[in-house]
C-alpha cells in the first residue's frame, strides 16, 4: 500500500468533510450570527467535543491501536477478537457512566468551563439544557473510535475517514430545515449533534462485521491486554489533550471578554482546523499503525524514515497554508461568514484570531505526526512531560496576552505554545535515537524558502484592499478567491517544480 497514495485518500475524505464543515458554518452564522444564542450553544457542544478528542480520539486510540497492531502481528485471530471484545466492552461502559454524570452535572460543568455566563441567568440556563442534550455525543465518538482504530489497523482508512461527513450533514439538515420546529431555534444545532454521533456510529458497524471484528459484549476488565491499554491511557490522557485542555480554558477566559469572543475565537479555530484536519490528521491517522508494526517488527530504520516522510510533508504543505491564513483572513472570513448576521465587525474580530492561530499551525500539526512516534513505542512518560511544560507555558503566556490583545491573545497562546510541544517532542525522539534525519534537509528547507517568498507575493498584491472585501457581493468575493486561490496554488508549487520537487520523491510504501 503506497502511503501517499493513502494520504490523498484519506485527506481528500477530510476535504470533503471540511467542505461540508464550513457549509454547516455558513449555515449556522447566517442563521444564528455571533451573539448570546451562539456563545451557549459552542460552550454547550464544546465540553462533549472536549472529552471527545481526549478519551475517545486522544489517549483512547494512541494506546489502543499500538496494542492491537501488535496482537495482530503477533498472536493468532482469535486473542486479537477477544481484545477487541473486552476493549469495546469496558469502553462502553466507562463512557456511559460518563454521559450519565456528564448530563446530570451540567449545570457545574457550565459555571466550571464559563463561569462568566452565571452572571446571565438566560444563557446559563440555555446552556445547560444545549449540554443536556449534546452529551450522549461522548458515548456515540468513543464507539466510533474504537471501530476507527481497527479499521485502520486493517489499512481500512477511507471510511474512517468519510465518517465525520454524517455530522456536517446532520447539522445543515436541522439547521435549514429543523430549526422552525425548536424555541430558542438554536435548539436545533444541540439535536443536530446527537443525530451526527449517531450516525457515524451506524455507518461503522457493517465493516467490522466484514473483517470479522464486529465486537460482542465480554466484560473482563482484568484482561492483561485491557489493562496494559488502560496504563498507557492514563498518562496519555494528557499527553495527547493538551491542546484541547488550553481550549477549554480559552473558554473560561473569554467568557469574561466582549460578548461574541467565543464565537470569534470558534470561527478562527474552524479555518485553522481545516488545513490541521486535512494533513495533520491525516497523517497521524495513517503513520500510527505503520510506525506501531515497525516498532513491534524491529525495524527501527523504518521508524525513523516514516518520521521523516511525515515532516517533509508537514513543512511542504503547512507552511503554505499558514502563510495563506494569514494573509487572506478577511477575503476568507468575509466569504464564508460575512452573511445574514454575522456582520463586517465580526469578520474583523474573527481575523485577529485567525492570524495568531496561523502563527502556530505548524507546531500544531507537527504534534499530530510526532507523538506518534511516542505512542507507536509505548513510551508515555515522556509525552506526559512535555505536555506538562506546555499546559504551563499556555496558561502563562495567556495572562500574559489577554489584556492588551483579548480573545486573539487565547489564540496566539495556543499557536506558541503547540510549537514548543513540537520542538521538545522532536528533541525527544532524536535524543533517543528513534528519529534520525535524513539528509538533504538544508537544500529541502531553502527550496521551500523560496516557494513560499513566491506564494507569499502572489496573495499580497493579488488579494487587493482589505476593505473592499467587506463591501463586495458575494458572487465577487466568491470568484475573487478562487481566482486568487488557484493563482496562488499553481505559484507555489509551479516554483517548486523548478527547483526540482517531484510527486514521486514522496512516494512511501505502508509497513506490511
Amino acid at each position: 500500500m503506497n502511503l501517499l497514495r493513502t494520504l490523498a485518500t484519506v485527506s481528500s475524505l477530510t476535504l470533503l468533510s471540511r467542505i461540508l464543515g464550513f457549509v454547516r458554518d455558513f449555515v449556522i452564522a447566517r442563521a444564528f450570527g455571533a451573539g448570546m444564542f451562539t456563545d451557549a450553544f459552542f460552550v454547550a457542544f464544546r465540553l462533549p467535543n472536549l472529552l471527545r478528542r481526549m478519551f475517545a480520539e486522544g489517549a483512547f486510540s494512541q494506546a489502543f491501536v499500538p496494542m492491537l497492531a501488535e496482537y495482530r502481528q503477533q498472536r493468532n485471530a482469535e486473542e486479537t477478537k477477544t481484545l477487541v471484545d473486552r476493549v469495546a466492552t469496558l469502553l462502553f461502559l466507562v463512557v456511559l457512566l460518563v454521559t450519565l454524570l456528564g448530563i446530570l452535572g451540567a449545570p457545574l460543568l457550565i459555571l466550571v468551563s464559563a463561569p462568566g455566563f452565571a452572571a446571565d441567568g438566560e444563557k446559563f440556563a440555555l446552556t445547560v439544557t444545549l449540554t443536556r442534550i449534546t452529551f450522549p455525543y461522548i458515548l456515540f465518538m468513543a464507539l466510533v473510535a474504537l471501530s476507527a482504530g481497527i479499521l485502520n489497523t486493517w489499512s481500512r482508512f477511507a471510511l474512517p475517514a468519510f465518517t465525520p461527513v454524517l455530522l456536517n450533514l446532520s447539522f445543515i439538515g436541522m439547521a435549514l430545515f429543523a430549526a422552525q420546529w425548536f424555541d430558542p431555534p438554536v435548539m436545533t444545532l444541540a439535536w443536530a449533534v446527537f443525530l451526527g454521533g449517531l450516525l457515524q456510529l451506524a455507518i461503522q458497524l457493517p465493516a467490522l462485521k466484514k473483517i470479522g471484528m464486529l465486537p460482542r459484549f465480554d466484560f473482563a476488565p482484568h484482561d492483561p491486554g485491557v489493562r496494559r491499554i488502560l496504563k498507557l491511557m492514563a498518562p496519555a490522557l494528557l499527553g495527547v489533550s493538551v491542546a484541547q485542555i488550553s481550549l477549554l480554558i480559552n473558554t473560561i477566559f473569554a467568557s469574561f471578554l466582549a460578548s461574541g469572543s467565543v464565537s470569534w475565537l470558534y470561527y478562527a479555530d474552524r479555518l485553522m482546523e481545516f488545513p490541521a484536519g486535512l494533513l495533520g490528521a491525516a497523517l497521524g491517522t495513517i503513520l500510527l499503525p505503520s510506525l506501531a508494526k515497525a516498532h513491534s517488527g524491529g525495524r527501527p530504520e523504518t521508524f525513523s524514515a516514516l518520521l521523516d516522510w511525515g515532516l517533509r510533508l508537514t513543512f511542504l504543505l503547512t507552511l503554505p497554508a499558514a502563510l495563506a491564513l494569514a494573509i487572506l483572513g478577511v477575503p476568507l472570513l468575509a466569504t464564508l461568514f460575512q452573511h445574514g448576521a454575522f456582520t463586517a465587525n465580526d469578520v474583523l474580530q474573527t481575523r485577529q484570531a485567525l492570524v495568531a492561530y496561523s502563527i502556530g499551525l505548524i507546531g500544531l500539526i507537527l504534534v499530530k505526526v510526532l507523538a506518534p512516534g511516542f505512542y507507536a513505542q509505548q513510551n508515555i512518560r515522556t509525552p506526559v512531560k512535555i505536555a506538562l511544560v506546555t499546559l504551563a507555558a499556555t496558561q502563562a503566556m495567556n495572562l500574559a496576552f489577554i489584556g492588551p490583545f483579548k480573545h486573539a491573545g487565547l489564540a496566539l497562546a495556543i499557536g506558541l505554545a503547540s510549537c514548543l510541544n513540537a520542538w521538545l517532542l522532536f528533541r525527544g525522539l532524536k535524543q533517543r535515537g528513534a528519529y534520525r534525519p535524513l539528509p538533504g534537509w538544508p537544500m529541502f528547507a531553502a527550496k521551500l524558502v523560496v516557494a513560499l517568498v513566491a506564494l507569499a507575493l502572489t496573495l499580497w498584491f493579488g488579494m487587493g484592499e482589505e476593505a473592499n472585501w467587506l463591501t463586495a457581493s458575494s458572487w465577487m468575493r466568491v470568484t475573487h478567491l478562487s481566482l486568487l486561490v488557484v493563482g496562488a496554488a499553481a505559484t507555489y508549487f509551479g516554483t517548486l517544480w523548478l527547483l526540482g520537487f517531484r510527486l514521486q520523491d514522496f512516494r512511501r510504501r505502508a509497513v506490511p
